[in-house]
């Protein structure tokens, strides 16, 4: 073998370690960080879990806590915009409600499906978007992805006219039901207790009817006018 030969299988070598190790870092972190929280958890920890030896391991290869939690959400982001792209395709300009929603729920729940139990995604974002400093990553994921942008987009002109209070309401109840009904059958699964739906297909089902529900809901007159009950 020529000297530059072994060199290019030297860093080829190197660069598959350190995937692998990356890859390690990357589900133990998603791991503690769904059982115990963002800020319970060091990356000395996260390091002893994935099973390396030098406790710096984390930083060496993602750099701060921010950026390993980056990492941990886009790597299930890019598989959920890959069947997010798939249904707008297949939806078209849809005037239907229920149609934009299903499009928000189901990718999520089906990448869930083919991750395979056990899964931690769902309980990691709950953790997430509890701490504001954490937060802001999941927005900044959600506002770079052209998919998701057109499906809030195709859901707002779907909506009734809501007063501006009623809408900001709304969007809030709505976000915590997406985060909170997935990591809640992700939890039990974990734990192996009953769940209210057999599938994931079935959750996501149940969850569209809910905030379809949500979303059209009436507005009793106190609320619609700002006046105090």
């Amino acid at each position: 073998m020529s000297q530059t030969a072994g060199n290019e299988a030297g860093r080829t070598l190197r660069a598959e370690r350190a995937h692998a190790t990356r890859e390690l870092i990357l589900n133990a972190a998603e791991q503690l960080f769904a059982e115990h929280g963002m800020l319970a958890v060091s990356n000395r920890q996260v390091s002893e879990a994935a099973g390396q030896g030098n406790n710096t391991a984390v930083g060496y290869h993602f750099g701060t806590k921010a950026d390993l939690v980056r990492a941990i959400v886009r790597r299930h982001n890019t598989p959920i915009e890959e069947i997010r792209v798939r249904m707008l395709a297949e939806l078209g300009d849809s005037a239907d409600v229920r149609d934009w929603i299903a499009c928000l729920v189901h990718p999520v729940a089906e990448h869930l499906a083919q991750v395979g139990s056990p899964t931690w995604f769902a309980r990691f974002g709950a953790q997430v978007t509890t701490e504001p400093s954490f937060r802001t990553i999941i927005i900044e994921q959600s506002q770079s992805s052209p998919s998701l942008r057109r499906i809030v987009a195709g859901l707002n002109r779907c909506l009734p006219d809501l007063p501006a209070e009623v809408l900001a309401e709304r969007n809030e109840m709505a976000r915590h039901l997406l985060v909170q009904v997935v990591a809640d059958r992700e939890r039990a699964l974990a734990d192996g207790s009953p769940t209210p739906r057999a599938s994931w297909h079935d959750t996501a089902t149940g969850l569209i009817d809910a905030l379809v529900g949500l979303w059209l809901a009436p507005v009793t007159p106190s609320v619609h006018t700002g006046e105090k009950s």
